[in-house]
């Protein structure tokens, strides 16, 4: 099991590194990281799956902990991450866990785990505790269940509460969404309800991901649902990743936007009712996040990346929307969780509202040049950072994630991955040479890119 408890879940492949005895030690030692306020709720836990094969004995081995300790297990079937979450929050459970390995290759499974209301379990918060727990654990994994188990099916209720952000079904849009196989298959009979001409892509669940890897930060991963959008003459497209709580966004050309964008394009909707309210993004976003946010009257508030951190932040200013550039949007009306199928319906809502094509909407954000995130394996990720700052000491440097250095015409982030071994470089410029030229500038530094 080294190496399977991450920053953010447990993630690790199957069955060398992450097998039933280890998900039994899972459920077994989760109750240790309920508080008071979360057992009294039950105890008891959610627990749903994705579609990979090995998610059935895993999910059977994690309720049999869970309950072997007292926590009654709540099976809500086969499910999104998201409606993992909204479980969770609508039913008052304790806690919830999602088997699932998200964008990750057909061999891994792991587990995304949270406390009441959605609230996340990161390493910082209790995955590093449960690590100690699991490694020196001598637990029998066939003790007798001590508390109760029943099913039930909320799909329902989410698709209820989903469908009521929904402003209006005119006029029909012409959608092209690719599901890569994964959970994002469940959201098929809500995309009917958007009344939206769906060109659905590889909409049949299969663990083994026969037609691309369910991960849409890939550029190779978006060229179908990029070509289907042309040749259908879409509105816009959208490609879901493995457990569906991210989305990444196509316009009507067949182009795909970053999320930073998608931010930036959303978060005046939110702030038509909440004048001043906090939007909070991540540190690797666009200059053009952070101006449309204080265009349209709200305080933008920069969090360094994880969806852990985001939401904590969120919840501290009660913020209604935010956004990170690997695709997750949260939604405080979704206790503060993703909503890929969310993102989708507030961006067709725009749509249908202002009658302009995506790209249109997109194109006065695009007022700057990015790199992207790019990375390379460095062995002293710390040195390598210390280095950066004595480089570049003359820009103004902070260390919320790594370390970021802005000058007034570009700026760039080095940060360390919390779930490879990598360091990560996010870089814009005001002009598309001087981007080119700052980047050849830190590769001298960092080395060849990795991918």
């Amino acid at each position: 099991m080294a190496g399977i408890f991450k920053a953010y879940d447990i993630r690790g492949t199957y069955p060398d590194q992450l097998d039933e005895t280890t998900a039994f030690l899972v459920g077994y030692f989760f109750r240790d990281l309920l508080d008071d306020d979360d057992l009294a709720l039950g105890p008891k836990v959610v627990v749903s799956r994705d579609m990979r094969s090995h998610s059935v004995p895993l999910a059977q081995a994690l309720k049999n902990g869970l309950r072997a300790r007292g926590v009654a297990v709540v099976d809500i079937g086969i499910a999104d991450t998201p409606q993992n979450y909204f479980a969770t929050g609508y039913l008052g459970a304790s806690g919830g866990i999602q088997v699932t390995a998200s964008h990750n290759p057909a061999v891994y499974n792991g587990f995304k785990m949270s406390r009441r209301d959605a609230i996340p379990v990161s390493y910082e918060t209790g995955i590093d505790r449960l690590e100690a727990l699991v490694k020196a654990a001598d637990v029998p994994t066939d003790l007798p269940p001590a508390a109760g188990e029943e099913v039930h099916d909320v799909f329902a209720e989410y698709t209820e509460h989903i469908l009521g952000e929904l402003v209006s079904t005119e006029p029909r849009l012409k959608l092209a969404a690719d599901a890569a196989n994964g959970m994002g298959t469940l959201y098929r009979p809500i995309l009917e309800h958007l009344n939206c001409e769906v060109v659905p892509l590889f909409f049949e669940l299969d663990g083994t991901f026969p037609n691309h890897e369910a991960n849409p930060l890939k550029a190779e991963n978006l060229v179908d649902v990029e070509r289907a959008v042309r040749e259908h003459g879409c509105d816009l497209g959208v490609a879901f990743d493995g457990d569906a709580d991210r989305a990444i966004i196509i316009d009507e050309r067949g182009n795909a936007i970053s999320a930073d964008m998608i931010t930036a394009l959303l978060a005046p909707r939110f702030l038509r009712d909440e004048p001043g309210a906090v939007i909070v993004y991540d540190l690797r976003s666009s200059w053009s996040t952070k101006e449309a946010i204080e265009e349209a009257g709200g305080k933008p508030v920069r969090e360094r990346v994880g969806h852990s951190f985001i939401k904590a932040t969120m919840r501290e200013h009660g913020s209604p929307f935010g956004g990170e550039l690997a695709g997750h949007f949260y939604y405080r009306r979704n206790y503060t969780a993703d909503s890929s199928i969310g993102t989708l319906i507030e961006v067709v809502n725009h749509l249908r509202e202002t009658g302009r094509p995506l790209s249109e909407l997109v194109a006065p954000l695009k007022r700057y040049f990015a790199t992207g995130e790019i990375n390379f394996k460095v062995e002293d990720k710390a040195g390598m950072i210390r280095r950066l700052a004595e480089v570049f000491a003359d820009g103004e440097i902070d260390d919320l994630d790594g370390i970021t250095v802005q000058y007034d015409d570009w700026w760039f982030n080095v940060r360390p991955s919390n779930t490879e071994p990598y360091l990560r470089l996010v870089l814009e410029a005001r002009t598309r040479e001087l981007m080119d030229a700052k980047r050849e500038l830190l590769l001298g530094y960092l080395g060849e890119p990795e991918g």
